[in-house]
């Protein structure tokens, strides 16, 4: 786990850890999950680069995903599939209940448009191809946490409304990353 320090302009706000910047801005709690070290460390680095996101944990496993989601509360999780011990969609269902405030958004090597379903039907707010997370993973995060969905440009060029089944797609405020947008 990073450790993270107020600085001068910043105040530490009650027991949750919750950071407000004097200019209004919250901090937002991010779990990050995934098996392979370097891949979590890019994504940490990747993730510095907006002031207001704070890793506030890592799990190696789903098991450790659960624990450390009830544990912490984040505010988004970002979620490999292929994880160890539980893998990553029955990983987001159990943090759906002990968790129910966390965001999903799930970073897997998959691109087959199945595998995206079961994952958003387990509560995922997006969908990134871990191919795609250098030029998509702020965006991403950033629509996820606006409680928009996202579609890694991999997977987006699908039908995406075929991700969702009938009355929930009309409840989705859907942002697209389409391949022939990204180019």
């Amino acid at each position: 786990m990073m450790a993270s320090f107020a600085t001068p302009n910043e105040q530490l706000i009650g027991s949750l850890g919750v950071r407000i910047h004097s200019v209004g801005e919250t901090i937002k709690r991010l779990l990050v999950v995934d098996d392979y070290e370097p891949w979590r460390l890019f994504l940490s680095k990747a993730l510095q680069q907006k002031s207001e996101l704070q890793i506030i944990g890592e799990a190696l496993d789903g098991m450790e995903a659960v624990r450390q989601a009830h544990n912490l509360q984040p505010d988004l999780v970002l979620l490999d599939i292929g994880l160890p011990a539980l893998n990553g969609i029955e990983a987001a269902r159990q943090i759906r209940k002990v968790s129910p405030a966390s965001k999903i958004l799930f970073i897997s090597e998959n691109r087959f448009l199945e595998v995206a379903r079961k994952a958003l039907s387990m509560g995922g707010g997006g969908y990134l191809v871990k191919s795609d997370a250098g030029r998509e993973l702020l965006p991403a995060v950033d629509a996820v946490l606006c409680g928009k969905s996202y579609f890694s440009a991999s997977v987006a060029g699908h039908d995406s409304s075929a991700l969702f089944d009938g009355e929930e797609m009309k409840d989705r405020n859907e942002v697209g990353f389409y391949a022939k947008d990204a180019s």
